[in-house]
């Protein structure tokens, strides 16, 4: 199959991290040419300079457009590709260097208008970065088949690391206004234009993902605030399990207030799981990133789980 491939990256004041992609765009063992879209969004903090560096080893074209989000961003570069199936990344991953290989492969083999990947910490990462890497993506938080698991049926694109064919974006019109949530919308989308998705297990990047505490509490938040918006858009789409995480918040809250005045049981409940949770992630990482760890699935529950409960609760004021 004749597949040109336009990368397109949006990029707002994180020139440091272009540079690392870009790095490992050059380095692909591939042997097709692909070319390499960089639209910055309004930023104050341009990569312009550091996108110029990689002009004689990558096609790659610069745009500076008016702050508008990452999703009008892709769609703005999607209209400027000349390529016929476009890849979608975030400008904080890395890529391996087999990875344009392995898609062209796999669409050669089962093509799909739409695709996505998984993510994992690169072995320069902090520890930190690391323990969130782990948090999003292992069975035991709710990162779950993330990534994990063949034959996942329907698979819900993420926008750090899919691909969609150029007929299918003239179709669905690519991202919609959201702000977060996007990714999961544009599947819906597909989906409805009957559109097939799959998830290329051996497409995974190097996702650094949060650099603080606090960052990834504020993008956990706004992933738990998109889900009721998502439901509501969606309502086949509504499922119990997305729940899970305000229950977890709020049992851990309970667990803690009853050990206060001596009953301790559900605490020790919750003490026996972040223990599997240490096991686990010190036997694939180290005890130092198994012990952040601890303090990254608590964030991403509770940051997930409270954005879902505002959200849950805006909704029920609009009925």
């Amino acid at each position: 199959m004749n597949l040109l491939f336009s990368i397109i990256i949006p990029v707002f004041n994180r020139p440091q991290e272009i540079d690392g992609l870009l790095d490992s765009l050059t380095k692909q063992d591939f042997s097709h040419n692909f070319e390499v879209l960089i639209i910055e969004d309004g930023s104050t903090n341009s990569s312009e300079e550091i996108v110029k560096k990689y002009s004689n080893q990558l096609d790659v074209k610069y745009f500076f457009k008016e702050n508008s989000g990452a999703g009008a961003s892709r769609n703005f570069g999607m209209k400027k590709a000349t390529g016929n199936y476009f890849i979608i990344l975030d400008s904080d991953v890395i890529v391996p260097s087999v990875y344009l290989f392995v898609v062209q492969k796999t669409l050669d083999e089962k093509y799909t208008d739409a695709f996505g990947g998984p993510d994992a910490a690169h072995k320069s990462f902090t520890s930190l970065q690391k323990a969130i890497n782990y948090s999003m993506t292992s069975f035991l938080t709710t990162g779950g088949i993330r990534g994990k698991k063949k034959g996942v049926g329907k698979f819900q694109l993420r926008s750090f690391n899919l691909g969609i064919s150029k007929r299918a974006f003239q179709a669905t019109k690519g991202f919609s206004k959201m702000k977060t949530g996007e990714d999961i919308d544009l599947t819906f989308r597909l989906w409805q234009n009957n559109f097939d998705t799959q998830l290329i297990t051996e497409a995974f990047v190097y996702h650094k993902r949060r650099t603080s505490l606090k960052q990834f509490l504020k993008q956990t938040y706004a992933f738990g605030k998109a889900r009721p918006i998502l439901n509501k858009k969606y309502p086949e789409s509504a499922k119990l399990t997305f729940w899970f995480p305000l229950l977890f918040s709020l049992g851990f809250i309970f667990a803690i207030a009853s050990a206060l005045f001596g009953y301790k049981q559900l605490l020790y409940i919750y003490c026996i799981y972040f223990l599997l949770i240490l096991i686990d992630c010190s036997f694939k990482n180290g005890f130092k990133v198994a012990f952040l760890t601890l303090y990254t699935s608590i964030t991403q529950f509770f940051g997930y789980g409270f954005g879902f409960l505002k959200s849950q609760i805006k909704k029920c004021e609009l009925l």
